[in-house]
């Protein structure tokens, strides 16, 4: 399982924009990536921060939500400057290298992975771990 949240600064002005435009992503998300276990948004309550988080099975889930997504992600460009990307699990190669791309068109330099030490889940899984 991975998880997988970002942190972004919502650029003055942009907030109705933005949420306009995450209503749309979301539901070309939900249509086009089913594998994905959640997909969340986050705003503070100011409007001034945004946290995304989603859970995948695996890593080929998040690979595909980057592949299907990461045309749409050059919308948000203008309207946030994203702050972090967090991955909790183990993303395969091309994962680190699509979540890199994706910090450097958004503005960021701060990604990071955790991989898992101990724990459960209880969500449904294609791995046998």
């Amino acid at each position: 399982m991975l998880v997988y949240v970002d942190t972004s600064e919502v650029r003055e002005g942009a907030l109705e924009e933005l949420k306009g435009a995450v209503e749309e992503l979301v539901d070309f998300l939900d249509a086009n990536v089913p594998r994905v276990i959640a997909y969340n948004v986050y705003f503070s309550d100011d409007g001034g921060q945004m946290t995304v988080v989603h859970i995948h099975p695996d890593s080929a889930s998040l690979e595909k939500h980057m592949d299907v997504g990461g045309a749409a992600f050059r919308r948000f460009a203008d309207l946030l400057t994203l702050s972090s990307i967090r991955v909790y699990g183990e993303p395969s190669e091309k994962v680190l290298t699509q979540l890199q791309d994706k910090a450097q068109l958004l503005g960021c330099r701060d990604v990071s992975v955790r991989g898992r030490h101990a724990g459960f889940s209880r969500f449904p899984s294609t791995s046998s771990a």
